[in-house]
C-alpha cells in the first residue's frame, strides 16, 4: 500500500539519519560532561557580571563547553541570570551552549562538510556580538530589571532542575587529578547520562522531521520555495527564512542538523543554512519560557533581537565565505540516503557505544537515577557531606 510504504520510507530515512550521528554525539556528550565535571559553577557565575568584551568572552568559551541541549541551556541562562550575571552575558552563555559545542561541530562535519562547521563557529560569534549591541540599544535598565524581578520569582521550565544542578568536582587538586579520580569519573557519568536525558526528545522529533522532510517533499518543491538559481534574491531571502522554518518545525539542539542537511539539499543558501542552525533557541515553545522567566517584555526583545542577529549572521557568513572562495556548491548532504553498512560508521558506533554504556553503567551503580525525576521540577537539596562521590549540593 501506498501510505505504508511512505511510512517505511520515513522511518528508514529517519533510522539511518539517527545511525549517522551516533558516534558523534556520544563523544561529544562525554567531553562536555568531562568539562562539566571540572568548571565549579560558582566559578562561572563570577565571571558573567556585565556587558563588556570580558564577561561576555568568558560567557561564549563557558558556554561551549555545557550542555547543548536547548531547553537546559535556557533554564541554565536563567539560574545564571538571578545569581548575578548580566541579561547580555546570560544570553551570549545561551547562545554559545546550544551553537558552538563540540558534538554540533562534530555531526556538522560529518554530515555536511567541514565548512558549515567553520561557518557555525565562526557565526556564532557573530551573532553574540549583534545580540550585545542590539541589547544596549533596545534593551533599558527598566527592562533588564524587570525580567530579573521575574526570573527570582522562580517560574520552572521544562529542564529547570537539570540546570539547577551542580555536579561538579568540589574536590581540591588540579583539573587532571580532579578529572581522573573517583569522583570525576562519578560526575561525568552523571552529567553525560543527563544531558543525553535532556536532549534525546530534541534529537529524536528532529530525526523524524528530517527524515519526513527527505522521504516526502519533493525536492523540486524545496528549490522553489527557497529560490534556488536566483543568485542575489536566493541569498538574500535564505537567512530570512531561515530562522522561521526552525520555529515552525520546534526542532532544536543538534536535532536541528539532519534537517538542516535536508533544507540545504532543498536548495537554501549556505546563509540560510547559518541561520536556521542558529534559530533552536527561538522555538515557539522556548519563546512561551521566555515570556514564563523574563516577563512579556524582556521575552519580545529577546525573540525579535535573536532574529535580527541570527539573520545578520547568515547574511555576514554568506558574503565571507563568498570572498574567501570558501562558499561549498555540491548540494550532497550525507545524511539524505544514508544507509547502514559496515563502514567506519558502525565500528565507531560500536566503539562509542561501548563507551556509552560504561558511563550508562556507572552512573546506575552510583544511584544516580533519582536525579532525572528532579529534572522535571525543583531538584531536593543533597548534602555533600553524605555524598559518597564528591559531585557536591545540587544549588538553585
Amino acid at each position: 500500500m501506498p501510505v505504508i510504504d511512505a511510512v517505511l520510507d520515513w522511518l528508514a530515512t529517519s533510522g539511518a539519519m539517527a545511525w549517522e550521528i551516533l558516534w558523534p554525539l556520544v563523544l561529544g556528550f562525554a567531553l562536555s560532561g568531562a568539562v562539566q565535571a571540572v568548571v565549579r559553577r560558582e566559578q562561572v557565575t563570577g565571571l558573567l557580571s556585565g556587558d563588556s568584551p570580558r564577561p561576555l568572552a568568558w560567557a561564549t568559551g563557558l558556554g561551549a563547553a555545557s550542555s547543548s541541549c536547548s531547553y537546559a541551556s535556557v533554564a541554565l541562562a536563567r539560574s545564571l541570570f538571578r545569581k548575578g550575571a548580566s541579561l547580555t552575558a546570560a544570553m551570549a552563555f545561551e547562545i554559545a551552549s546550544t551553537n558552538l559545542v563540540l558534538e554540533l561541530g562534530l555531526i556538522l562535519w560529518l554530515l555536511m562538510g567541514w565548512r558549515f562547521t567553520l561557518a557555525e563557529f565562526v557565526g556564532g560569534p557573530l551573532m553574540i556580538v549583534v545580540v550585545a549591541v542590539l541589547f544596549r540599544m533596545f534593551v533599558s535598565r527598566r527592562i533588564q530589571d524587570a525580567a530579573r524581578e521575574q526570573a527570582d520569582r522562580g517560574l520552572a521550565g521544562s529542564m529547570e532542575g537539570h540546570a539547577a544542578m551542580d555536579m561538579s568536582v568540589q574536590s581540591e587538586g588540579g583539573l587532571w587529578c580532579r578529572l581522573f579520580s573517583r569522583a570525576g569519573l562519578d560526575s561525568v557519568a552523571s552529567y553525560f547520562v543527563m544531558d543525553w536525558a535532556s536532549v534525546l526528545r530534541d534529537i529524536v522529533i528532529g530525526v523524524l522531521i528530517a527524515g519526513a522532510f527527505a522521504a516526502w517533499v519533493p525536492t523540486d518543491w524545496l528549490h522553489t520555495f527557497f529560490l534556488d538559481g536566483h543568485g542575489l534574491a536566493a541569498q538574500v531571502w535564505g537567512p530570512v527564512v531561515g530562522p522561521v522554518v526552525a520555529m515552525l518545525s520546534f526542532v532544536c539542539s543538534v536535532g536541528n542538523v539532519p534537517l538542516a542537511a535536508v533544507l540545504w539539499n532543498g536548495g537554501i543558501s549556505f546563509g540560510g543554512v547559518v541561520s536556521f542552525l542558529f534559530a533552536d533557541l527561538i522555538i515557539v515553545p522556548i519563546i512561551v519560557i521566555y515570556r514564563k522567566y523574563y516577563g512579556t517584555a524582556a521575552a519580545v526583545r529577546i525573540t525579535g533581537l535573536f532574529y535580527l542577529a541570527m539573520v545578520a549572521a547568515g547574511y555576514v557568513v554568506e558574503l565571507l565565505f563568498a570572498v574567501l572562495h570558501l562558499t561549498p556548491t555540491s548540494r550532497s548532504a550525507t545524511v539524505v540516503g544514508a544507509q547502514v553498512s559496515w563502514d567506519y560508521t558502525t565500528w565507531l558506533n560500536i566503539v562509542f557505544l561501548g563507551l556509552a554504556t560504561f558511563l550508562l553503567v556507572h552512573f546506575t551503580r552510583n544511584g544516580g537515577w533519582p536525579m532525572l525525576s528532579e529534572m522535571g521540577g525543583e531538584p531536593a537539596s543533597q548534602d555533600s557531606s553524605s555524598d559518597h562521590s564528591g559531585h557536591g549540593q545540587h544549588g538553585h
